[in-house]
C-alpha cells in the first residue's frame, strides 16, 4: 500500500519503524504537502520552519546542508527507514526559496529562481510539486505563479498535488483553480483529501464530482485522495487570517493589541477570501490537541467551546492565547464533514486513500492526534468494505495500491507481478480494522498479520521486526 499523502518528515527524525503506518498495510510513504526539508537555500529561513521534536536542533544543522531536495532522502534511505520513502516538493518551500515569507507577486527573477529549483528537485526525483493554498506562505501564490512552476513540473512527467485553495465556501472555485491550473500547464493535476466542509458547503460535492468526471471525459487527467473520516485536522492557527503570519511575524502581531483586535474581528466576520475552519466547525466542532505546556494539558482533548467557557473568553480569545503562549500552530482537529458524502467519494473511480499523517508509535507518542495517523485503511477495509458495504473489498485494494503507484508513474510497485518489488502485505479481510478514535487515537490498528517491503519482513504475526529496508523511490522526472 503506497500512502500519497503522508506526514512523516518529522516523525523519521526520531523513529523511522513507521509503526502506525506498518501496522495498518502500509509499505511507501509519499511526503510534501506544502513543504519539505530540502533543498535549503534562496530565502528560507529555517528547513525545519520552527518545528518541535527530540533532537532538533542537531537536525536543522544537518538540514542546512542539503542544498539539493535529493540529498534529504538520500540521507533517509541511508539512516535505516521501514518503509520506501518518496515526495513531492513542497509548494511553500518553493515560494519562500524565491519570496521568503513576504505577501505579493514574485519579480521575475524570484519566480525564475523558483522554476529552477523546481527543475533541479524533479531530477532528483521528486513526483511533482505540492501545494497547500489556505498556509502561508503557499496561501500567497497566485494562480499565475502556480501555472509557471507547474508547467515545469510537467515538462519533467511529474504532478501537481494540491490542496486546494479552498474546501468550504469557496470548494468549487478552489477546484476550478486547480483544473485551470492543470489545462494551462499541461500537467497532471491532483486533489489532496477531496472534501465539502461545512454543512453548508455538504451539496457542493456532488458538482465537485461532476465537474471533475467532465473534465476526465474531456480528456484532462485529474484524479483525488482522501481519508475515510469526517474531521481533517490542521493547526488552531487556520482560524486567523493567513496574512497574519506573513513576514513570519504571527506572534508579534498576536502580541499587537491594534494588530489583534484586526484579526479577532476578521476571525469572527470572515471576508470570504480566506477559509476560517474555527468558524465552519464551530467552536464546539474544534477539538484542540496538540498542546505542550504543562499548565495547557488540561484542555487537551476537549472542545474549544468548553475551552473558551472554563477560561471565560470568547472562543477566538481563547484560540489567540493558547497560540502566543504556546509559541506554535497547535494541532487541532475540525470536525466539519457528513459520512453520506465520505461514501459517496470512496465510490468514485478516480478516487484513491491516503492518510495525511505522519507515522507514529503509541508507547512514545504523547499528544492527542487525528485517528487517521493509525486507522485510514483498515477502516476502509472495517467499517466501509466489510461492515457497511460501500466498495468491493477489489477495489478498496487497488485504491490504496496500483491507483496510487499509477498515479506517481511508479511501474515496478503496487501490484503482485513478476518482476516487481516485493513489497507485499498479508491481512485478514474478516477482522481488519481501525482502533484509534477522536478522544484515544493512540491505538494501533488490527487485522494486518505481516508485511514485506522490498522482500525483507518488516511485520510478523502483527509485530515489527525492526528491520529496515526501505527505499528512496524516485519520480518519473528523476535522472
Amino acid at each position: 500500500m503506497t500512502d500519497i499523502q503522508s506526514h512523516s518528515i518529522l516523525p523519521f527524525f526520531t523513529d523511522r519503524r513507521a509503526l502506525s503506518k506498518v501496522t495498518q498495510g502500509v509499505t511507501t510513504e509519499i511526503m510534501g504537502e506544502a513543504w519539505t526539508p530540502a533543498p535549503f537555500g534562496g530565502r528560507i529561513a529555517s528547513p525545519l520552519r520552527g518545528s518541535f521534536f527530540p533532537g532538533r536542533d542537531e537536525w536543522e544543522a544537518r538540514a542546512r546542508g542539503w542544498a539539493r531536495f535529493g540529498d534529504w532522502l538520500t540521507d533517509l534511505e541511508g539512516r535505516g527507514v521501514a518503509v520506501n520513502v518518496g515526495s513531492f516538493l513542497g509548494g511553500a518551500t518553493v515560494r519562500e526559496w524565491g519570496k521568503g515569507l513576504d505577501l505579493g507577486e514574485p519579480a521575475p527573477d524570484e519566480l525564475a529562481a523558483m522554476c529552477r529549483m523546481t527543475a533541479e528537485a524533479m531530477a532528483d526525483g521528486a513526483f511533482g510539486v505540492a501545494t497547500a493554498l489556505i498556509y502561508p506562505p503557499g496561501a500567497f501564490a497566485g494562480t499565475e505563479e502556480l501555472v509557471a512552476i507547474a508547467r515545469v513540473v510537467g515538462e519533467h512527467g511529474g504532478v501537481y498535488i494540491t490542496h486546494i485553495r479552498s474546501e468550504a465556501d469557496g470548494f468549487l472555485e478552489g477546484l476550478e483553480e486547480a483544473l485551470d491550473i492543470g489545462r494551462r500547464a499541461r500537467v497532471p493535476v491532483e486533489i489532496y483529501h477531496l472534501k465539502a466542509a461545512g454543512r453548508r458547503n455538504w451539496p457542493k460535492l456532488g458538482e465537485a464530482i461532476a465537474r471533475i468526471d467532465a473534465a476526465r471525459a474531456a480528456g484532462q487527467d485529474v484524479g483525488a485522495d482522501m481519508y475515510p473520516y469526517v474531521a481533517g485536522g490542521t493547526g488552531l492557527t487556520s482560524c486567523l487570517p493567513p496574512w497574519s503570519s506573513a513576514g513570519g511575524r504571527l506572534f508579534d502581531n498576536l502580541r499587537d493589541p491594534a494588530t489583534r483586535a484586526r484579526i479577532r474581528a476578521e476571525a469572527l466576520d470572515p471576508t470570504g477570501d480566506w477559509e476560517n475552519l474555527g468558524a465552519l466547525a464551530g467552536p464546539e466542532g474544534v477539538l484542540v490537541a496538540g498542546l505542550r505546556l504543562p499548565e495547557h494539558q488540561g484542555y487537551a482533548g476537549k472542545r474549544l467551546s468548553e475551552i473558551a467557557a472554563e477560561r471565560g473568553q470568547e472562543w477566538i480569545d481563547a484560540a489567540m492565547d493558547l497560540i502566543l503562549a504556546e509559541g506554535q500552530r497547535i494541532f487541532t482537529v475540525y470536525f466539519m464533514m457528513s459520512e453520506e458524502n465520505v461514501a459517496l467519494q470512496m465510490r468514485q473511480p478516480w478516487m484513491k486513500f491516503g492518510t495525511d499523517a505522519g507515522a507514529l508509535d503509541p508507547a512514545t507518542a504523547t499528544e492527542i492526534t487525528h485517528p487517521r495517523a493509525y486507522g485510514t485503511y483498515p477502516r476502509v477495509l472495517g467499517k466501509y468494505v466489510r461492515e457497511e458495504g460501500v466498495i468491493p473489498i477489489e477495489d478498496a485494494v487497488r485504491k490504496m495500491s496500483s491507483a496510487v503507484a499509477d498515479r506517481l508513474g511508479i511501474r515496478d510497485r503496487g501490484l503482485l507481478r513478476e518482476g516487481h518489488h516485493a513489497d507485499v502485505v498479508v491481512f485478514d479481510p474478516a477482522t481488519a480494522g481501525d482502533r484509534a478514535t477522536f478522544t484515544a487515537p493512540h491505538q494501533l490498528s488490527v487485522g494486518v498479520r505481516d508485511v514485506w517491503v522490498n522482500g525483507a519482513r518488516v511485520l510478523r504475526d502483527g509485530a515489527h521486526t525492526g528491520a529496515t529496508p526501505g527505499r528512496f523511490v524516485r519520480g518519473p522526472g528523476a535522472r
